[in-house]
């Protein structure tokens, strides 16, 4: 695989711009090199590494280092189920069994197709919907067996199409790195921000008050 586009290119020699350092861009560019692949290649790895002024296996060491940066292909869909306290204690483990048999891969895996990629996760800070999965850094519980079920065969067919992010791509990412978002899925997922701090905040006097 090659690396940047020449119109990733351009965007990321003006993400450089904006810091003093150049090495100081190197997550976000990473960041930007995903958009294109979902993954960082090693020729993007070296453009990135030509840009900031580092060598290829320094910026291997940062993007492997990070859960949000792929360094091998994956699915269309990351899918995440939490195994934290919270979520084990809801049953998580037995979700994450579930997962592995309703997609056929085991956690790290990639369906045939591409489609989806399985991974186990640590705490998501939904802890009041455990069990919790995210896809692509979107939030789904309490889910059952039966509503992860529902869930792969939605994303599958497409119904979450435009409310997904390509590769997990956050949209607070996409302004990082001069990607144009429109203002009304920024003022969205503000809200949903909102609502799972409120919500989370909720849980914690809740569990305060029944001790």
């Amino acid at each position: 695989m090659s690396g940047f586009s020449q119109i990733m290119r351009r965007r990321a020699e003006s993400l450089v711009e904006l810091y003093p350092e150049r090495r100081s861009a190197l997550i976000p560019l990473c960041h930007l090199a995903q958009e294109e692949a979902g993954y960082l290649s090693e020729d993007m790895m070296r453009d990135i590494a030509d840009l900031v002024g580092v060598t290829p296996a320094e910026v291997y060491g940062t993007a492997s280092f990070y859960d949000m940066l792929h360094t091998e292909p994956v699915g269309k869909y990351l899918v995440g189920v939490c195994t934290n306290i919270a979520c084990l204690l809801q049953g998580g483990g037995e979700l994450l069994e579930h997962a592995e048999e309703k997609l056929g891969v085991s956690p790290g895996g990639t369906t045939h197709d591409g489609v989806f990629t399985l991974e186990e996760v640590e705490c998501v800070a939904h802890c009041d919907k455990a069990p919790a999965v995210q896809v692509n850094y979107r939030f789904f519980g309490p889910l059952t067996d039966e509503t992860f079920d529902e869930l792969i065969d939605d994303l599958s067919v497409g119904k979450y199409e435009g409310d997904v992010p390509s590769h997990g791509t956050l949209i607070r990412v996409h302004r990082e790195v001069g990607i144009e978002v429109p203002m009304e899925e920024i003022v969205a997922q503000r809200r949903e921000s909102d609502a799972a701090i409120a919500s989370r905040k909720a849980a914690l006097e809740a569990a305060k008050e029944s001790k």
